[in-house]
Order: C-alpha cells, then sequence, then structure tokens
C-alpha cells in the first residue's frame, strides 16, 4: 500500500509499505477514505519528538471503511464505516474507565504515556492513517460507526482535533458569560473558537501572527483578533483590554510556535523543549484566579518557565492529550444537530500521493493553507 513516511527532519514521503494485518484478536483493518495532517505532525517532522524512526507511518486522523475483523470484534463487520480517534487504549484500565483514554496504561508498553497512531515510538509505536490502510487495535474500544448520510469531511475531524478543541474549553472553564482568549488560529484554535461562543462565551479574543488565518478567524467566528507581532506585550495588551485579563487562556499553540533565538538553540540541543511564547503569553493574558488550558502539544522540559507569574494570581494551570474517544459521540450529535460545522477550515483536499506537497504547503504556510485532507 501507499502511505506517508517520515524520513528524517522535515523530509516526508509518499512509499510502498506492507498492508496491514490482523495482530491480535479484536484488532481490525480499515480501508482509509479521508485522513488529515495535524498541527501536531509538524512536530515530528521538526524533530520535537524523540524516537521516530525511519519509514514511520505517520497521521492520526483517519476514518474509512472496515475491511476485516478480529475474531473478538464484537460490534463492528466488515463494510462498517468508521472514525477512529487518536488515543490508542485498551477500555478495561484505571484510566480507560474514568475516560482518559490518552493515558491508557495497556496500549503503550514503551513509555508511562498513553499512546497514539501515527507518533513516533515514544507514543507507542503504532502506524499513522496517512495511508490506504489502517490497523486499529482495541476495536471494541475506540472506533465509532457513522453513517452514510454525513459526508467524511462532516466527521473526519471528530478523530482529534474537534474533542481537542472542546475539550480544551471544558477544562478552561469556559461557561455562559465567560471571556476567552484562544491562542492560535490554526484547525484546533479556529474550533476552539466556535466551541467558546456555543458554550456561551461573551467575549472571544483569537491571536495569531499569519494574517489570512486571523482574518479567517474574523470572517467564520466572528472574533476580535490580534497580530502579536503588532505589539511588543501581547499578554499585557490583552490584561489592558479585557480591563484584567480573561477567564479562560486556551493555548492551540504548543511547542511549535514562534521561537526566539535563544529558544532555538536550545531546542536543537535538546536542552528545551521548543517554543515557550505561548505559555508566557498566556500567563499575562489571563485573569487573576482565571484558567489556562494547554492543549497545543508541548515536549521535554522548559527554561523559565512562568511558575511564578501563575502561582502568586492564583491561576489553575490544566493541560494534556484530549481523551478524545470520551467525547466523540456528544460530538457526533453536536453534528448532526448543526451545532457545530469543523468544514470552513478546510482550505486543500489533495490525493494521498500528493502528501509530501501536503505537508510542505501546510508547514511553510503557504498558498492560505489551514487544514489538508487527504483522499488514499
Amino acid at each position: 500500500m501507499k502511505a506517508i513516511t517520515y524520513q528524517g527532519v522535515k523530509d516526508v514521503r509518499v512509499k510502498e509499505v506492507h498492508d496491514p494485518k490482523i495482530e491480535r484478536p479484536d484488532d481490525i483493518i480499515i480501508k482509509v477514505t479521508s485522513t488529515a495532517i495535524c498541527g501536531s505532525d509538524l512536530h515530528l517532522i521538526h524533530g520535537l519528538v524523540p524516537n521516530m524512526p525511519v519509514n514511520f507511518i505517520l497521521g492520526h486522523e483517519a476514518m474509512g471503511i472496515v475491511e476485516e475483523t478480529g475474531p473478538e470484534v464484537k460490534d463492528l463487520r466488515k463494510g462498517d464505516r468508521v472514525i477512529v480517534p487518536f488515543p490508542v487504549a485498551c477500555g478495561h484500565c484505571w484510566f480507560c474507565e474514568h475516560d482518559l483514554f490518552s493515558q491508557c496504561d495497556n496500549s503503550n508498553p514503551h513509555a508511562e504515556v498513553g499512546a497514539i497512531f501515527g507518533y513516533s515510538e515514544t507514543f507507542g509505536g503504532y502506524a499513522g492513517g496517512q495511508a490506504e490502510y489502517l490497523r486499529v487495535p482495541y476495536a471494541n474500544v475506540g472506533p465509532l460507526k457513522i453513517a452514510d448520510d454525513l459526508t467524511d469531511e462532516q466527521v473526519l475531524f471528530l478523530t482529534d482535533i474537534l474533542p481537542t478543541a472542546y475539550w480544551g474549553n471544558l477544562i478552561g472553564g469556559v461557561e455562559k458569560g465567560s471571556t476567552v482568549t484562544v491562542l492560535g488560529c490554526g484547525p484546533v484554535g479556529l474550533l476552539a473558537q466556535k466551541f467558546a461562543w456555543a458554550l456561551g462565551a461573551e467575549r472571544v479574543i483569537a491571536v495569531d501572527y499569519i494574517d489570512y488565518r486571523l482574518q479567517h478567524a474574523k470572517k467564520y467566528n466572528n472574533v476580535e483578533i490580534i497580530n502579536f507581532n503588532d505589539h511588543e506585550n501581547t499578554g499585557g495588551y490583552i490584561q489592558e483590554i479585557t480591563k484584567g485579563g480573561t477567564d479562560a487562556v486556551i493555548d492551540c499553540v504548543g511547542m511549535d510556535g514562534k521561537m526566539n533565538v535563544i529558544e532555538m538553540i536550545e531546542t536543537a540541543l535538546l536542552i528545551q523543549g521548543g517554543s515557550m511564547s505561548a505559555i508566557l503569553m498566556a500567563s499575562q493574558a489571563v485573569r487573576k484566579a482565571g484558567t489556562v488550558a494547554l492543549v497545543g502539544v508541548y515536549g521535554l522540559r522548559y527554561n523559565q518557565f512562568p511558575l511564578g507569574d501563575f502561582f502568586a494570581r492564583n491561576v489553575t494551570l490544566r493541560m494534556g492529550q484530549c481523551p478524545a474517544t470520551a467525547y466523540v459521540e456528544e460530538l457526533l450529535n453536536w453534528i448532526k444537530e448543526g451545532k457545530i460545522d469543523a468544514t470552513d477550515i478546510i482550505t486543500h483536499r489533495l490525493d494521498l500521493s500528493q502528501g509530501e506537497k501536503g505537508y510542505e504547503i501546510f508547514d511553510q504556510k503557504q498558498d492560505g493553507c489551514i487544514k489538508v485532507i487527504l483522499k488514499p
């Protein structure tokens, strides 16, 4: 089969690889009908996530048609159409039983973190979904059947970015009357803005430095926009215009944000986990006793982390990998009822064979790219 593979830093290639096979009795194999490139995939190709072997198949946002099932798969049959949430989770450990699927205790033999499709040996070593076929372990837990009256594009983002954006608002404490700052106008940030309004926010401020993404946020999400290049201290500016800061700050940027020279050097030497610009901005933009939710991906450890700033102002920090499996059914109902529509963020639709081009335009922010969908 064809698949998008990691070949080294900033080097991805579409290659012929072996088809996946049933390995465990509760596995399924799906024929992928749609997959996508995620912002966190860029962390991999930038060398910010360790233990990425050459020829590793990328991708954790995929859906398709069931081709084969193991003997212990209960409710899925060949021909069923499914979305596959990005955490690989067993469904019966303490964490899964408490809806913390992204921290499953049994799916990752390599480390004391949960497992993710297509996200390095550190996160379980499971081949990803940017391919013609995908093996899905623990298939009695993750995959969700989808009716034929919904298009792939309507539901594909249930695999990751829709639950992540929703969960960011939930752990950020967003509710009726909240003021919210969303850092980043990439796919997760744009969806987080939609969810903030849907949960009753009265003011939503979006921050980025790429003008076309800011204009998209303004047009489709009706938010206030701030280009952080226009301000020496953007966090302080938000604190000023909101008279003390916003109730919640949702960081959808993560470690791949805009770096200063020192961060570039430290990251290259693996003594810093990437950019900390969004965290510093959040520490200033949040009000006293507010909440900062970190849903952009971070790695390793960080120098000059503003712990004292958070502590002195009684700020609550919430963070982590979204336990997406816990929210897919709820959000599927939101889609069916027309409460959320994520399709406006799709800017590029490419064949899987054009995966290298897809990564290039997404990474380099070319051609107004926000979200790339790939069709095997």
